[in-house]
Formats: C-alpha cells, structure tokens, sequence
C-alpha cells in the first residue's frame, strides 16, 4: 500500500506542475529515450521537451531554450538589449501564458525580459501546448501554454556545476547542491550568475551589439513527501538582480546620464519571489486529490533608454485551491476550485503616472472524458469577476480521436481575455525617438478596453515506418479571432513628415492571425535523427491606414534539425552532434517613408537563413565539455538602428529588428556531476 501511495503522489506531483490532467498521461506514455516527446494518448496537442533535448543547445535562459524545436518561434527583440523574444501561433509571448510549475511566472512587468530569468540548468522539462490552455491555469491564455517544470529535490543529485564562456564575453556560471535532509524532506540551492564584461560592435554603427551586463540569481527549494499519509509539498525561495547597460560605445552612464553627451541605457531588476504548493491523495480514494498553491512576486525594474525614463514595479499576490475527483469511474475525471489573483502596478513613463491595482476572483470546472483507448474529450469553463475586466465567463475544449494505429486527430477551441500592459510589453520601443499616443480614452486601463481573442484548431499526426525506421508527419492549423485588440500601431504616418510615432488604440475592424504548420520526422539511421517544418503565417490587423500584415512577422518559415549520438561506451562516454537550420522569409517592416532617405528601410526586409551547431564530449556520467556556434553563417542585418549618426534626432530608432546583430558567436562550456 505505501508503494502504491508514493507512485500516486509522485502522479499528484506531475499533475500540479504540469498543463492539466492530461498532460499526466503524456508524462506515464511516451518513451524516455526521445528528447522531444509527443503522445497519441493525450487529448491536448502538446509537446514535451526533456532535459535531453534542452542540452542540444547552451540554453543559457528560457529564451533561449526553444532553439531546437519547431513550435515555437524565436526573434530578436531590438538592436541593444540582445533579448531574445519568443512567438506562437505567429503571435508574440504576451498572448502565450508562461507558467512555472503551473503558477503563472512571466507577466505584467515582466513580459519584455521575464524570460532570460530562468537559467537554462534548473529546468527539468518544458511542456508546450498550442491552443487554448486549461481553465484550471486562468483565463489570460490564447495562442498557448508554455509550463516550465524546475529540478525536483527529491530527485536531484548532490552537486552540479556548469561553466560556460562565449566569444561575444558572456560568462556563467551555475551551481547546484542538493541534500537528503531525512526520509521526508529534501532541499536544493541553485546559484547562477552571468556577466558580459567586454564592450562589442560587430557592425561598426557606434552601438553596443549587446548590454553589458551582470546577474546574480538564486534559488532555494524545499521538497516534502510523507508517502504514508498522502502528503507532498514544496516551498521556494527566489532572488535575483539583473543590471544591464547598453548604447553607444562610449556612453559612461556616471557622467552621461540624462544628457545628450552620448545616447545610452540602463535596465536595472531587482525580483524577490515565494511560493509554496501542498497536495494531498487520499489513501482510501488515491483517484481523489487536492492541491493548494500560492506564489508572491516583488518586481521592481528601474530603466531609462536614451532621455526617456521607465520605471515599473509589481507586487503580485496569486492563489490556486483545486480538487481532483471522478464521477463514478476513471473514465470521467473532473478537477474544480478557486483562485485569486491580485497585482499592484507602480508605474512611470518619463513623467506619466499609470499606477493602477488589478484583482480577480474566479471559479472553474473541467471535465475529462477518456475511453482509455481511441477518444479523450476536456471541456471545461470558469467564471471570473476582475476589478477592471468585469465578470465574464471563458469556455475551453480539447478533442482527441485515434482513428487508426499510430494516427491521432485533435481539435481545440477557447476563449482568452487579458489586459494589455502596453508599455512593459513594448519597451524596445523606448528606444527611439518615437512618440506614444494613447487614442482612446474610455477604457479601464490605459484608457484602453481589454483584449479578448477565440483561438480554434486542428492537428493531425500519423507515424509509420521507412525502411525499419521510426517517422511521422503532421499538420497543424490554428486561428486566433480578436473581438477586441490593442492594436500598436507602427504604419500610420505621421502628422509631421520626419518624425516617429507609435500609436496605441482598440481594435475597430477585424484582427486575426492563421498558423499552418508541416512537420516531417525521421529516424535517417540507428541514433541519427532528422526534424523538418516548415510554417505559413497569415496574420492581418485593421489599423488606421487599412488592413496590413502584422509587422516582424515572416510569412514563411522553415525548419530543419539534425541529431547524432555515438553508442554508449565505457562509464558512459559518449559524443553528440547537432545541427539546426533556420530560414525566415521576408517580414513586413514599419513605415519609414518619411524619413531621410538614409533612414529609410524597404517595405519588406530580406529573406535570410540561420545556422546553429553543437558537439558535446561526454567523458563519463559525471563530466562532459561542449563547444558550439551560433549564427554560423554570419548573417547581420544590414542597418540595425535607424539614425545612429544622431541617435537625439527625430529618425532614431533600435526597435526596427529581424535579424541578428552581432554575427557570428562562438561558445564553449563543461558540466560536472557528482552523483
């Protein structure tokens, strides 16, 4: 019986941590020998990255982890950050809810940078789910859910270090230690830190390519499983600062700060985080269970780009109550609860004040429907009361159908609100000497009316045999419908000819986004691995000038991932190789006609590809070195900041980016275990 109750507890764990109840099934069926992991079996169209494949790649952050895989899309932000901003669906990560452990982690304050705040090495696995999410997890989810499981304590070994040095000066440094405090209790302590000391300008505009910069980042977890009585728990501790400084070459922030000396930037966060998530199985009824989850959150970022000035700080209280049952057999599970979120915003745009408390109070039910064989159904539904959203009610529903071996047919359909936190959620666009117009007045945030969106979609994956060899291939087609949007507006020109503006507004028309997706997989040869997909956007908004693309965006996208290890040798040795490709058609660029012709980009950028490659030396189960490159192909967009010559002047701007900045890049690291 004890044996019994820690497998349900070690099920009552995944389940709190991960998209739904049925992601649990996807965890108990797919084979541990993939690194990137799909199932027949689960009703949701979710993919599992493991640990295995987050290795493919340095994945130094979170935004830096979905190198590797065709779901979802990374891009490049701006010209001087170096943040890397990430897409499904064609939309960007404001419309995606991020969780970590299925608490809600990137958001508010923290869209623009919240994800170079996860170091790469505390991850244990990431699920990503196209869709619609789960109501369980809020009603904020649009085009996805991208749930970050951590290491667990119960489940790590002793030590862990991870050095890692790059040719553009970026250095980290992660460790881990982990203790078996009693039969009950375990704790890990993770330490990461990373600075880039050395000052680059790979195209020789004046710039930084990337910030200098500094991060310390520390993690304290708590882990309790009392098997026995059906109790699991965790408590972590969370700190982190995070300094970045960026602009022209010489800007000395000590002496040119709020001058016109030289332009320069300053991104300072500091984020202070607990959380806590208590479960319980009922030993008698182990189909039956609660969990309790609860997370504080401080962010205080303070910033300025050039002569604008952006503070924000957010103070978030969030709590989670939810049972999990059946309805007279395991064929119908229901999970039901409450939750609370509650945000207070300390925020200053130069000398604007847009302070404001957010609060909401819902309830949800959800109901899974699974024959255990070739059908699977999650409907569920939740209502919410919002301070400044109202009550409202959000429908979601995930179909699942085996029509033959190895086929599986899903279908999805759901409906997200959110408010738009449109400063924190554009701030490349701070740097630049554009000006903000909010243009509508009425609303409750901003003036502004909250988004809502209907995301529906259809997936079909088939595997079969070529030769012996393991292969599938799939589609996937979603639309996301907004019934309102704010739309940023970067096409409309301006009033006067020379300058830039961005404006803000609702949505007055029609605003939607089509994804088609065709992926081909293939097992060329026992331990050689090849992915393909290639991606159609067609994303279309309505602003003041007409209906025009989505700006940033490529239309067309392709795909391409090589894998190979050796077999396994002695102490288990072993060498891995991996090649990405990635080409990205050409993108709708914003409106540029009025300034100087110097200053002026084509309506459309290029087309260009981009290569990535990895080798790791794996020496024994407890040292391996690697060595890899980015950008290989040593692809620059040609003019990465519009009038750096004059970076004061009326046609500056760094936000206008598709593609790399610094070139080519060059890293090498080593991990080391003791077991």
């Amino acid at each position: 019986m004890k044996k019994q109750i820690s497998i349900l507890l070690l099920i009552l764990l995944c389940a709190f941590s991960s998209y739904s109840q049925d992601t649990l099934q996807e965890i108990k069926v797919v084979s541990k020998n993939k690194s990137l992991q799909k199932s027949s079996k689960i009703t949701a169209n979710t993919t599992l990255l493991t640990s295995k494949e987050l290795l493919k790649a340095a994945c130094c952050n979170l935004a830096e982890s979905f190198e590797t895989n065709p779901s979802i899309d990374v891009n490049f932000s701006d010209a001087l950050t170096g943040t890397k901003q990430i897409k499904m669906l064609g939309l960007t990560s404001p419309y995606l809810m991020i969780t970590e452990e299925n608490i809600p982690s990137v958001r508010g304050a923290s869209q623009a940078y919240g994800l170079s705040f996860t170091p790469g090495t505390w991850v244990e696995s990431i699920q990503i789910t196209k869709g619609a999410g789960s109501v369980v997890n809020g009603y904020e989810s649009i085009s996805g859910q991208i749930n970050t499981e951590l290491l667990k304590p119960v489940k790590d070994i002793p030590f862990f270090l991870n050095a890692y040095g790059s040719t553009d000066s970026r250095f980290e440094l992660n460790t881990h230690f982990n203790t078996k405090i009693s039969d009950k209790w375990a704790s890990s302590l993770f330490v990461h830190g990373n600075t880039r000391v050395a000052k680059n300008d790979m195209n020789d505009d004046g710039f930084l390519d990337n910030p200098l910069s500094k991060q310390i980042n520390v993690l304290n977890r708590w882990q309790y499983t009392d098997a026995q009585k059906g109790w699991v728990s965790f408590i972590n501790f969370r700190y982190m600062n995070d300094e970045k400084q960026t602009g022209e070459i010489d800007f000395d922030p000590k002496k040119d700060k709020g001058t016109t000396n030289s332009w320069g930037s300053e991104i300072n966060t500091e984020r202070f985080n607990v959380s806590t998530k208590l479960g319980y199985v009922f030993p008698e009824m182990p189909y039956q269970s609660f969990g309790f989850q609860n997370a504080f959150d401080s962010h205080d970022q303070e910033s300025y780009f050039g002569l604008n000035r952006y503070n924000i700080k957010q103070s978030s209280y969030y709590s989670n109550l939810i049972f999990n049952s059946i309805i007279d057999n395991t064929m119908n599970k229901f999970a039901t609860g409450l939750n609370f979120t509650y945000d207070k915003y300390q925020e200053f745009v130069n000398v604007n004040d847009y302070s404001r408390i957010d609060n909401s109070i819902g309830a949800f039910f959800e109901y899974t429907f699974d024959n255990s064989s070739n059908f699977s159904f999650i409907a569920g539904g939740r209502v919410d009361n919002h301070n400044r959203l109202g009550t409202f009610v959000t429908p979601r529903l995930h179909i699942r159908y085996n029509p033959w071996g190895k086929g599986v047919l899903r279908a999805s359909a759901g409906r997200g609100k959110r408010s738009a936190n449109i400063f924190a959620e554009n701030q490349p666009l701070f740097a630049s000497s554009r000006t903000f117009d909010i243009l509508d007045t009425n609303g409750k945030i901003y003036g502004l009316d909250p988004e809502i969106a209907w995301n529906y979609g259809l997936s079909f994956n088939q595997g079969f045999s070529v030769f012996g060899k393991k292969a599938d291939v799939g589609f996937d087609f979603y639309r996301t419908d907004f019934k309102n949007q704010v739309v940023v507006d970067l096409y409309t020109a301006p009033a006067i000819p020379g300058t830039h503006q961005t404006l803000f507004y609702n949505l007055n028309g029609k605003s939607y986004a089509n994804s088609l997706q065709v992926d081909f997989n293939i097992e060329l040869a026992k331990h050689l691995d090849l992915r393909t997909a290639y991606k159609y956007y067609d994303i279309q908004t309505d602003y003041l000038s007409g209906r025009s693309e989505r700006p940033m965006q490529a239309k067309h996208r392709f795909f391409g991932n090589l894998g190979y290890e050796t077999h396994l040798g002695e102490n288990g040795s072993q060498w891995k190789f991996d090649f990405t490709y990635n080409w990205m058609g050409e993108q709708k660029l914003p409106e540029t006609a009025s300034n100087p012709v110097g200053d002026r980009l084509p309506d459309y950028s290029p087309s260009y590809s981009l290569m990535n490659a990895q080798i790791t030396k794996i020496f024994s189960s407890t040292f391996e070195i690697y060595v890899g490159g980015e950008n290989i192909g040593n692809y620059k967009q040609e003019k990465a900041i519009l009038g750096s010559e004059n970076p004061f002047g009326p046609t500056f701007d760094a936000s206008i980016v598709y593609a790399p900045v610094f070139g080519q890049m060059y890293y090498a690291g080593l991990r080391f275990k003791i077991k």
